[in-house]
């Protein structure tokens, strides 16, 4: 939520809900939307509900809490705003007034206690004021760090960013204090280095891909790696392992091969929670690009943008120098660690998704395919929407009915055990590399679930169109096939939707029992939820359907 212009301004929480910002701190307990107060707020952090229906979803707290105000506070100190370092020492005491140590809901997760550290820490970087805090700033990352050490067990279970963040906030303040003087801080800072090792190794695949797959939450553990390394080489640290480095290096690939140069956005793929670290221009939050082209630079010494723009913003504000060599452009990737494979022609890019789950998934998204073309989003994921919302939601975001992807009998691919877990991991069954030929660029995979429903994606990505060709088999009653497109005037002519140059046809070798545009939802922000047309095709018998995409070229 950076402060833009003025001492009274609009700011966006989640990086889309506008939210007024005036010279007076904010409430720090309440609901912004709603203004509801959690309440008690002096009870223990341990004793705060994870979903207290009076407030909502607690994310709502957090939010102004992560303090990525601290960042844009500094930013102005630095410009020259002879106010911007009172105010953010006024807002800085306000929040500890309210939110006494290990009381009320900003204390009970560890993971936003460390994204407080690592922003203050950032943020004392660009206002210089890293070798001589105030004692106030010193004091409050010694009890922020007090916080995270006890339950660094419990972050590590959790196989999520919630071990690498609270790892590189005991590794980042610990390694401050310690600089410091006070002799808690190198015990921590070796903690957050053991485990900064620990979850790379185990989290990232050799491949680049995270432990969630979710294309947000890894921008979200590849800005935590980036503050590590810039904090790392800013107090003249020992360098990570070799493993670690090359683990961040494929992470850094993974992601720029998923984006697009144009503007930075790409598939709305995992779960997406609204989390953005390290907010030091004023991009879209969908723009991806400032991440990649501050991990290009830390870990390949090369620049994976070649012109000007707001993606080279944090290395001019963290002092990290724009390296002379330009990374090759993204093309084709099969990241098999996690499932994904990304193929590319000329100004097209077709992602699949496909199970090979080590950690557990949050979405039954099973060959999801999503298709973009000169970085706009042609085939569509619905993201997640909200994590506190009603069960109908939970289930249709985090569902196979939200995904371009063939759905049996009605059920998820997978059984939901709980909000945030599936059971019966699927696992693939069928695979043909990816492979570049002069006409085509192609890639297949397929799963047979557990009740015995097989399906096999095969992708044909030319440059002027996308053929599926999708073999369903073993389900009991029927098969949907879905295809979520943008949304637009689209028009159903049998089995022919069009939409001026865009025209997606479905043929079958089997009877198609419906043909149907309805309408879907998706989410391109946290808690926000938007209509979109689907296509829907339903047969009752095993077979194969062939889907082309075509666009004017």
């Amino acid at each position: 939520m950076p402060l833009v212009s003025g001492w009274q301004t609009v700011a966006h929480l989640f990086c889309r809900w506008p939210f007024t910002v005036t010279a007076a701190p904010p409430d720090w307990l309440a609901n912004p939307f709603t203004g509801q107060r959690v309440a008690a707020p002096e009870r223990g952090w341990w004793q705060i509900p994870d979903f207290d229906p009076a407030v909502g979803d607690i994310k709502l707290i957090w939010e102004l809490s992560r303090m990525d105000w601290v960042l844009a506070f500094a930013q102005r100190a630095r410009n020259g705003d002879g106010e911007a370092r009172a105010r953010l020492n006024d807002w800085l005491a306000d929040w500890c007034m309210h939110n006494p140590p290990y009381r009320g809901p900003n204390w009970k997760c560890g993971q936003e206690a460390s994204i407080r550290v690592m922003h203050l820490a950032m943020a004392a970087m660009i206002s210089g004021q890293v070798q001589q805090p105030t004692p106030g700033l010193r004091d409050l990352v010694h009890l922020h760090l007090q916080r995270i050490a006890p339950t660094m067990q419990y972050a590590v279970a959790q196989d999520n960013n919630h071990g690498t963040s609270e790892a590189a906030a005991l590794f980042i303040g610990g390694s401050w204090l310690a600089a410091l003087g006070m002799p808690e801080g190198a015990r921590w800072q070796q903690i957050g280095r053991r485990w900064l090792e620990d979850r790379a190794a185990r989290l990232i695949g050799a491949d680049g891909s995270f432990s969630q797959y979710s294309l947000n939450y890894h921008r979200v553990m590849l800005d935590t790696f980036c503050m590590v390394e810039v904090w790392r080489r800013h107090m003249a640290l020992p360098t990570f392992s070799g493993r670690w480095q090359e683990r961040a290096l494929a992470a850094t690939q993974w992601l720029h091969s998923m984006v697009s140069p144009l503007n930075g956005d790409g598939p709305n793929l995992g779960a997406n929670d609204g989390a953005r670290l390290l907010q030091l221009t004023d991009s879209a939050y969908r723009d991806c690009r400032p991440s990649v082209q501050l991990a290009m630079a830390l870990f390949a010494d090369q620049r994976a943008y070649p012109q000007d723009g707001p993606w080279n913003h944090a290395l001019q504000w963290l002092g990290v120098p724009s390296p002379q060599a330009l990374a090759p452009q993204p093309g084709n990737r099969a990241a098999d660690d996690g499932g994904f494979a990304v193929l590319r022609r000329g100004a097209a890019m077709a992602m699949l998704r496909y199970p090979r789950f080590r950690f557990r998934p949050s979405q039954a998204d099973a060959l999801h395919l999503d298709l973009w073309l000169s970085g706009d989003n042609l085939l569509r994921d619905a993201g997640s929407y909200s994590y506190n919302t009603e069960p109908k939601w939970l289930n249709y975001f985090g569902g196979t009915a939200s995904h371009n992807t063939v759905q049996f009998d009605d059920r998820d691919q997978m059984p939901r055990l709980s909000r945030f877990l599936f059971g019966d991991w699927l696992k693939t069954s069928f695979i043909e590399p990816l492979m570049q030929e002069a006409q085509a660029t192609h890639f297949a995979a397929g799963y047979r679930d557990g009740h015995r429903a097989s399906h096999q994606r095969r992708i044909n990505l030319r440059d002027s169109h996308l053929q599926v060709v999708d073999e369903v088999a073993g389900f009991a009653r029927k098969a949907v096939l879905r295809w979520r497109v943008a949304p637009g005037s689209w028009r159903l002519e049998g089995q022919r939707l069009m939409n001026g140059a865009h025209v997606l046809t479905v043929q079958a070798s089997m009877p198609i029992v419906r043909c149907e545009l309805v309408e879907g939802w998706e989410s391109r922000h946290y808690l926000e939820k938007t209509p979109l047309p689907v296509l829907e095709i339903e047969v009752q018998q095993p077979g194969t359907l062939t889907t082309e995409y075509r666009w004017a070229v």
